[in-house]
């Protein structure tokens, strides 16, 4: 299993519009790491999802759900889409703040490249990530 972190703005797809849907397919993804990113999730994986732009914090953990797919919003087959599940909402939302102030989160993508919409994370950042919604 391996584990993710997925931003998207809360203005487009919400935290909310994923629990009354049921899932979400991140869409619009065109940065290359990104994108290949997407292309090595698997079934089963959980990704913690972020409110970018506005909110600025994780709301939530989702599983992927499907993998890696044809995006809907180009017919360019170099671009992905993925399709996850909500798991948990998490008890307290993590602020982008407090993942900043952790120095076991110091490398992570949210915090070095600000602008990736999906990164990698290792087990114990997730694990961190974790305890710091409770």
């Amino acid at each position: 299993m391996r584990y993710w972190m997925v931003k998207f703005a809360p203005f487009r797809v919400s935290w909310e519009d994923i629990l009354a849907s049921g899932k979400f397919e991140i869409y619009s993804v065109r940065n290359p790491q990104s994108r290949n990113n997407l292309e090595q999730m698997k079934v089963g994986d959980l990704a913690f999802y972020y409110h970018s732009q506005t909110d600025k914090r994780v709301m939530g953990i989702m599983q992927v759900g499907q993998e890696a797919h044809q995006d809907f919003t180009t017919s360019d087959t170099r671009w992905k889409s993925v399709t996850f599940e909500p798991v948990e909402t998490l008890k307290c939302p993590i602020t982008l703040q407090a993942i900043k102030d952790t120095e076991e989160l110091s490398q992570i993508a949210l915090v070095r490249q600000p602008r990736l919409a999906v990164s990698e994370l290792t087990k114990e950042e997730y694990e961190t990530l974790k305890q710091l919604s409770i």
